[in-house]
């Protein structure tokens, strides 16, 4: 098990949350992870980070899988504007390589948005901190995990 799994995984036993991770081999997309889950596309938890452009800090947004971050929205929110926020930023504020990002597990806090299409579904499944892996986790669990705003952010 990886070390950035290991953190998932520590996380969510720390928060009393039992769930099993799944292997899904190489889902480069929410539809490839949603059919290799048995779920809707809705359900999978893309784990969106942006760098703010004054503070220089990664700031997630946690959309549902058919959703799409509207920039303008997500700016106001942060009350900063957005940039992208590259590989190396992602890792250090993280841990987690692109792909793999959790929702949970990061080595530092993170200021997170959580995406509310995400609470219509009693189950989601989010990244368990590598390309490779999912687990799920009852929605309503994921903003307190998270410590997530709940907002509208997308397009």
């Amino acid at each position: 098990m990886s070390k950035s799994m290991k953190r998932v995984m520590t996380a969510l036993e720390a928060a009393g949350i039992t769930t099993e991770i799944r292997e899904l081999g190489l889902a480069r997309t929410a539809k490839q992870a949603a059919e290799a889950a048995g779920c809707a596309l809705d359900q999978i938890v893309k784990s969106i980070i942006f760098r703010g452009e004054n503070s220089g800090k990664a700031i997630l947004f946690l959309t549902a899988g058919g959703n799409q971050v509207d920039p303008a929205k997500a700016s106001a929110l942060a009350d900063e504007p957005l940039g992208k926020a590259d590989a190396a930023l992602i890792r250090a504020q993280t841990g987690f390589a692109i792909g793999g990002v959790s929702p949970v597990g990061h080595l530092t806090p993170i200021r997170a948005f959580l995406d509310p299409k995400l609470l219509e579904f009693p189950t989601i499944w989010a990244a368990a901190g590598t390309p490779h892996h999912i687990f799920e986790l009852e929605s309503e669990k994921l903003a307190q995990l998270t410590g997530a705003q709940t907002s509208d952010f997308t397009s």
